[in-house]
């Protein structure tokens, strides 16, 4: 384990989370609870039980049960005790600012409707700012594995809400589903005002990280493990400071990397890479945001000057406006004078 002053610093330091699946911070015990609630029979007994099926070899494993969960949430009340019982420990971590993922086609694909999921995640972000002190955005993800038909279909049902939704990005399966899959709805979502995500290089070849940058104009990278593999790549990610959201604990637990030793976090940092770490499904992979930056300082011998850069990267590459970012970046260097000495 780190030193208690590494372990205080991460702890303490403001940072942000641009990176996390609502649906996949769905607690076991929640899980049950809602399902007790709408009399949904799943197939597990305990939650330990469901503990101890989150072991999975690939990506397309931990989606099958991913879905599973996630056929539980109904009510609007649900999305509510979902959403909240995230931020709330997010608040805990010192987290200051999130970007949230959510998967609108998991529910609508059960005759959920778009609004009743809307209303929950909405009201629990209310709460999150009012109570909790937390800046809160929504980014609406298109799932690969679908069409891009259903994709267009999603981005319609949207629009009620666009007032609420900062973006859209692309997730699930990523092998044979590449970015250019959605070239079409990814531009008429650009052209109507939306930031743009996705997906790519997690499983996907450096293939696809291209696909996203010059097909879907992407803002953003989430993962991007593989460019590492494309030295022209990784040059152009430096000289466009294009950020990633890297996801360390995902990326063991789905045999992304074999150990986190060889997580290639470092070497991105040493290539100028604008990396940022996230906990991506943290019911699912065992790890808050928190735990992903002990886990990385732990594995692959991070400074402190490393640690505070990849909270301050986590801020710069949101997608607050420059006043907020500048404050929050303030707001780190007075914690790192107060509290603890960097280098």
């Amino acid at each position: 384990m780190p030193d208690q002053d590494l372990i205080d610093l991460i702890a303490g330091i403001p940072k942000a989370e641009l990176h996390v699946h609502i649906e996949g911070t769905f607690d076991p015990e929640l899980m049950f609870e809602i399902a007790k609630r709408n009399q949904i029979q799943i197939r597990f007994d305990s939650a330990e039980a469901v503990r101890a099926a989150y072991q999975f070899n690939n990506l397309q494993e931990f989606l099958d049960i991913y879905y599973e969960g996630a056929a539980v949430l109904i009510h609007e009340q649900d999305f509510y005790d979902l959403t909240w019982s995230y931020l709330q420990k997010l608040a805990e971590q010192n987290c200051v600012h999130a970007e949230i993922f959510f998967d609108p086609q998991t529910h609508t694909d059960r005759n959920v409707s778009f609004e009743t999921v809307m209303a929950g995640i909405g009201r629990a972000l209310t709460d999150g700012r009012e109570k909790l002190g937390l800046s809160l955005d929504l980014i609406m993800c298109f799932l690969r594995h679908l069409s891009e038909e259903s994709a267009q279909a999603t981005l319609d049902q949207a629009h009620p809400f666009r007032d609420q939704i900062i973006g859209v990005g692309l997730d699930s399966s990523e092998v044979g589903n590449p970015p250019s899959k959605f070239a079409n709805v990814f531009e008429r979502a650009r052209n109507e005002g939306f930031l743009l995500v996705a997906h790519a290089g997690e499983e996907g070849p450096p293939e696809y990280i291209w696909e996203a940058l010059d097909v879907l104009r992407i803002q953003r990278l989430d993962h991007g493990n593989r460019c590492m593999e494309d030295e022209k790549l990784v040059g152009r990610l430096a000289k466009e400071q294009m950020a990633l959201t890297l996801c360390p604990q995902s990326n063991l637990k789905l045999a992304v990397v074999d150990d986190l030793k060889n997580h290639p976090l470092k070497k991105m940092i040493e290539a100028n890479l604008l990396v940022t770490i996230h906990s991506d499904d943290p019911a699912y992979f065992g790890g808050q945001l928190n735990d992903n930056y002990l886990a990385m300082a732990d594995a692959l011998h991070l400074t402190r000057d490393e640690i505070v850069l990849l909270a301050k990267n986590s801020i710069t590459a949101s997608f607050l406006n420059e006043d907020r970012k500048a404050e929050l970046l303030e707001r780190i260097d007075q914690f790192c004078s107060q509290d603890c000495s960097t280098g």
